[in-house]
């Protein structure tokens, strides 16, 4: 036994020599496994911050147009597959080593081992990439970047085409874009753009090349090819389309990032046959397309975004014109016409270029003329434009689609400037202008159509509503020269004389007169034109037509007269049997029963007129399928039968006209029509109706069929002109309790702008009026004066279309949306119901743009803890206005504010409680501490009793777009407040506006009844741009204030935009201006200060030479009066200089004052300063001095 002890104890001191440091190194992996992997993790963390040092000096380096060393890009690529993989290796390898052994007894000892063991190595691999990566440098200057480089001719860097440019290069940074279009009229500059934009993004390094081909009108696949393979060096051995598509695919392939643009497109072209990879076959390969089409490009070459560029802006377009006619239209003579010249180009580039150019250098009177034929367009020559100009907008038309298209644009032109949809639309039925169409419904969503298609070539542009369509004045010229030459169209638009008719032979051949508005002596006894459809005349009632006037029209088939009297309307009207519309807007009518031998009339237009009865003979216009009487607020009287008679009518307007319905019981009593004739109307889809008395509603009056409607059911007063346009509306005003039945409940789901007032016994609108269902078509809600409601909507309810929203003078309201409760809790819910947030967690807004809050009792808008979701619950909102909420203390948090990042109207007024707009109640360190409003152009903040803040100091809060910003009647001090940590102004004067606020693009500020704020600006407040845009400051009853500025920032704060200051009632202000900004105010045109405690102007300014130099070279207006302090306008050595001044108001005492202060002054200036103050320039030159 001994011996073998012995011998095993040898053996073992033996061996221990040899093993005791490897096993350490052993028991070093095994125990100390998550230090290893600590320090691998933060061996990558510093290779990733050496991949962003050196990947922000290679993204400047290729601003700059630099090339990128070779070596730094392998490190890149490296370093990039090195962190993925470790990243992914150290996830795996840990979830290794949590598991155990044993049955899950033990750790696992051996995963632990080898973890440490490779963080290890890995550690040292990450190390050696971290030496390699100090680079001295990460770029070298290149060679010479060709052409594409070089500026572009003609492009111009005004605000509407940089915006488009911006756009379309981001666009190509984006991977998920392979193809993008750009369209816009011809001659809008769209050619110009994108070779600007090829010039970009070339010279930026965004693409290794970058091709451009010209497509045109006259698709040559061949020449595409040679002008892309010419500008790649290619020169093609092949003869047929195919193989050079080949050819050109592969030499495409090689090019890793390459930008090809096709301009110039008119109808789809086979990028395939062209041999222009893109998409999946090669995506380093984008496409950028012009056209004048957007159809060509979203639907023909399906891109993937789309960009317009539009017509130039007034301000642009004169720029444009004033450098392309030179320096000459600056000159006081000429500067008049030439405006007028250029504002009648219509802000079309070329139409700017051509005309500008051709006027250069020429004689006063050659202007003259050439605006006089800009205004009245020759129909045979048209002189007017240019050739080019002309030839433009003419192609855009000839490649209109068919003649439908084109004849609809024609009568656009017509019809003119914010045309009405629904006037066009009954031309064009009345023309039979749409084959294939049976029922208004139908051709009216032709013409949306056609509109569209309209719009998207850039011959028709939006205007201020969905209902209305507008037009250029170039485009409009064109369009009715074409009109006038090719089909036959008489026209005389707005103030032109009417000397005489056209002849016989030209009167016998026209298809269309269109009056607008002419001097019209008189009209011919006999209108001699066999050929006419449509006659239009607007005239103020001074002309009368004549009784045989229409005698030899007999194929007219549209008649629209506007503003005429008419005791009865000319005999000869009966004559007209094919007469499909007749419109009589705005006319005085007495007499109309002739119209009843109309018998294919199917569109009758009274709207606006003064008539008072309908007589019973339109009950014979069986064909009728439109009835206009829209704004007929003369009319009384409708005889019974005559509307169940039209048994073809789809649609009735009555809105704002007709309100005597009479209750079906009376009978043969009856003088009126009854609300039960309009269920006779089984073809009825649109009906524009006010009922006073809901009481008189038949059960059932409302059918499916309707599909547009705007229904008035109530008294009062209604507004008629909503900013949201909808298509059915449906308003209640009743004092009393309503009864839905079916057919009120089917319009409900169907309603888009739903108003409410007055409605009594509903507690729960949703679920009371809609049994709890949404409303998935609702655009705009109104609720007001409801005393009994209690809730809005169900929990579930979704708003998903909503865009405008009003909840006013809901006393009970307890929150938007209900919640489930039990009858044990509904007792203290009740009497808790003002603590309770207006929208809980769950209510979300996607759509809405537009809420207003007015005299609800609610304490909290929102809840204090929201999820992330939630706090987007309102992306698109663009105004919101709190008025008359007396309970409401906090109104924003901060994760609401930041998402109200399209809010472009905030207004809160008369909310006596609330102490802050933007709150929190706890404040973490990890909070953001920046609040933008990127959007926001105007803040009205007024009538706030209790206002403390706008926000905490904890935030700096951002307004780079706001132009507009009042304050008044609040006790606010500080706009936004300092933290209590900070400590940092407790000795100074707080100003109103700290660093913390930013107004960089601020227009107009008016202050008014702040009775704690001592100062305005802060002497810390940034220099520069911040305040630069200010135009007018207004400062009204702020009792306590001292200073404006409080400091003189020697020039480094300028207001070089400034025009008018006024300040009022401020008895505590010592002075207004600093004299480094009173010297630099050269737009400066109205100074008004009335009651104050000034004792100067300007306060004087440290380090100035002596003496100062005031000049205000556009003050036209000097208001000083009741400034009981003022003992000078400067109070050191100065000359003041006023060339504009044209009226001073003052009294005696301050005028004395100022003039005494001045003279000491005058006697110390040099002797070219004394000249201009004394003898060229009185102190005040006036044509006004009042005292």
């Amino acid at each position: 036994m001994e011996i073998v002890v012995g011998v095993v104890s040898s053996i073992v001191t033996t061996a221990a020599k040899y093993t005791i440091s490897p096993i350490k190194n052993h028991f070093k992996y095994l125990c100390n496994h998550e230090n290893q992997v600590r320090s691998l993790k933060n061996q990558v963390e510093s290779l990733k911050d050496a991949r962003q040092r050196v990947q922000h000096s290679v993204d400047a380096a290729m601003r700059n147009g630099e090339e990128i060393e070779h070596d730094v890009d392998r490190w890149l690529t490296t370093v990039n597959k090195k962190i993925a993989e470790e990243v992914e290796k150290v996830m795996q390898n840990e979830d290794k080593a949590k598991k155990k052994c044993f049955l899950g007894l033990c750790p696992g000892f051996w995963t632990r081992y080898m973890l440490s063991m490779e963080a290890e190595e890995e550690a040292k691999a990450v190390a050696e990439l971290l030496e390699q990566g100090k680079f001295d440098s990460v770029s070298y200057r290149g060679g010479p970047q060709g052409t594409m480089v070089a500026s572009v001719k003609g492009f111009e860097a005004f605000e509407s085409r940089t915006l488009v440019l911006n756009g379309i290069i981001e666009a190509l940074k984006d991977a998920s874009f392979g193809v993008l279009g750009v369209h816009g009229m011809g001659g809008v500059g769209k050619t110009t753009l994108v070779k600007e934009v090829a010039r970009q993004v070339k010279e930026g390094k965004l693409f290794d090349s970058v091709v451009i081909a010209a497509v045109t009108q006259t698709l040559d696949v061949k020449d595409i090819q040679n002008q892309v393979a010419e500008q790649l060096g290619l020169k093609f051995e092949e003869q047929s389309r195919v193989g050079r598509a080949l050819r050109l695919r592969e030499r495409l392939q090689k090019e890793k990032k390459i930008l090809v643009v096709l301009d110039d497109i008119w109808e789809r072209l086979d990028l395939e046959e062209v041999g222009i990879p893109f998409g999946n076959e090669h995506e380093g390969c984008k496409i950028l397309l012009t056209s004048r089409h957007l159809d060509v490009l979203s639907s023909g070459m399906e891109t993937q975004k789309n960009f317009v560029v539009g017509l130039l802006n007034e301000k642009e377009a004169w720029d444009l014109f004033k450098k392309m006619a030179g320096d000459c239209v600056e000159s006081c003579d000429l500067q008049p016409t030439a405006i007028e010249i250029a504002k009648k180009c219509a802000g079309l580039p070329i139409a700017i270029a051509t005309v500008a150019r051709a006027l250069r250098n020429k004689r006063l009177f050659e202007w003259e003329n050439a605006l006089r034929e800009l205004k009245r367009p020759s129909s045979r020559s048209f002189t007017g434009l240019t050739a080019d100009v002309y030839s433009a907008l003419e192609l855009s038309y000839s490649c209109l689609e068919d003649e439908e298209v084109k004849f609809t644009f024609l009568l656009c032109s017509l019809i003119g400037h914010n045309g009405f949809v629904q006037n066009l639309l009954q031309c064009v039925m009345g023309l039979g202008s749409f084959r294939g169409v049976n029922t208004i419904k139908e051709a009216r969503n032709k013409v949306l159509t056609v509109v569209s298609k309209l719009k998207s070539s850039c011959l028709l542009l939006d205007s201020y509503n969905d209902e209305r369509f507008d037009i250029h004045d170039v485009v409009r010229d064109v369009a009715i020269s074409i009109a006038s030459r090719d089909h036959h169209m008489f026209v005389l638009r707005d103030g032109d004389v009417l000397k005489e008719w056209p002849d016989q032979e030209t009167m016998k051949t026209c298809s269309v007169i269109f009056l607008s508005s002419p001097n019209i002596s008189e009209l011919p006894d006999e209108l001699e034109c066999s050929h006419l459809s449509f006659l239009f005349m607007n005239n103020d009632g001074s002309v009368n037509i004549p009784a045989n006037f229409f005698r030899r029209t007999e194929r007219l088939k549209v008649l629209h007269l506007a503003g005429m009297q008419f005791q009865s309307l000319p005999a000869s009207i009966n004559l007209l049997t094919n007469l499909h519309m007749l419109r009589l807007n705005r006319c005085a009518l007495e007499d109309i029963t002739i119209i009843g031998k109309l018998k294919k009339l199917e569109i009758l237009n009274l709207a606006r007129s003064d008539i008072k009865a309908l007589p019973r003979e339109i009950a014979q216009l069986t064909r009728l399928r439109l009835l206009d009487l829209r704004h007929c607020t003369e009319l009384k009287i409708i005889p019974p039968n005559i509307l169940s008679n039209l048994s073809k009518l789809e649609e009735l307007y009555l809105e704002d006209s007709f309100v005597q319905w009479e209750d079906e019981a009376l009978g043969s009593e009856r003088r009126n029509v009854s609300l039960e004739e309009l269920k006779h109307l089984s073809h009825l889809t649109t009906l524009y109706v006010d009922i006073p008395n809901a009481q008189i509603i038949p059960e059932c009056l409302f059918s499916e069929t309707l599909d547009r409607y705007k229904i008035f059911i109530g008294t009062g007063a209604w507004e008629r002109f909503a900013k949201y346009k909808c298509s059915r509306t449906l308003r209640f005003k009743l004092d009393t309790s309503i009864h839905l039945d079916h057919g009120v409940k089917i319009l409900l789901k169907k309603t888009e702008d739903l108003y409410l007032d007055q409605l009594k016994g509903i507690k729960n609108v949703v679920a009371e009026l809609n049994n709890g269902e949404d409303f998935p078509h609702l655009k705009k809600l109104h609720i007001q004066n409801g005393l009994e409601v209690q809730y809005i909507a169900t929990e579930n309810t979704q708003f998903s279309q909503l865009q405008s929203m009003t909840l006013q003078d809901l006393p009970r309201l307890i929150g938007f949306s209900s919640e489930e409760k039990t009858s044990s809790t509904s007792q203290k819910e009740q009497r808790n119901t003002s603590t309770k947030p207006l929208f809980n967690k769950q209510i979300v807004f996607p759509q809405l743009k537009s809420l207003r809050l007015s005299s609800i009792k609610t304490e909290r808008i929102w809840h204090n803890q929201l999820s992330e979701t939630y706090c987007y619950c309102l992306p698109n909102l663009k105004s919101f206005i709190i008025e008359d909420c007396d309970h409401l203390q906090h109104l924003l948090l901060p994760s609401v504010a930041r998402s109200l990042i399209h809010l472009e109207h905030f207004e809160i007024v008369d909310c006596k409680c609330l102490r802050d707009i933007i709150f929190t109640e706890e404040i973490t360190e990890e909070q953001e501490d920046v609040i933008c409003f990127p959007r926001l152009n105007s803040l009205k903040i007024k009538y706030l009793s209790n206002l403390i803040k706008f926000g905490s100091g904890n935030y700096n809060i951002e307004f780079p777009s706001l132009k507009v910003l009042e304050i008044g009647n609040c006790p606010i001090q500080e706009f936004i407040s300092e933290s209590k940590m900070e400590g940092k102004y407790e000795s100074s004067i707080q100003a109103l506006f700290n660093e913390k606020a930013a107004f960089p693009s601020l227009e107009r500020m008016r202050l008014s009844s702040l009775r704690n704020v001592k100062m305005i600006f802060h002497d810390q407040l940034p220099a520069g741009p911040l305040d630069s845009q200010l135009r007018e400051l207004d400062i009204k009853n702020l009792p306590q204030l001292k200073h404006v500025w409080n400091k003189d920032h020697q020039g480094s704060l300028t207001y070089q935009n400034l025009r008018k200051v006024r300040v009022w009632h401020c008895g505590s202000l010592k002075n207004l201006f600093p004299a480094s900004i009173a010297k630099d105010l050269p737009q400066l045109e109205d100074l008004t200060i009335i009651c104050c405690g000034v004792e100067e102007i300007v306060s004087l300014g440290e380090g100035l030479e002596q003496p100062v130099r005031f000049k205000f070279p556009r003050v036209s207006s000097l208001v000083l009066t009741s400034l009981e302090e003022l003992k000078c306008f400067y109070p050191g050595q100065h000359t003041i200089v006023w060339p504009m001044l044209k009226k001073l108001k003052t009294d005696c005492s301050t005028f004395i004052k100022i003039v005494a202060s001045e003279r000491p002054s005058i006697q110390e200036m040099n002797e070219n300063d004394r000249r201009e103050s004394t003898e060229g320039q009185p102190l005040f030159l006036g044509e006004e001095v009042l005292f």
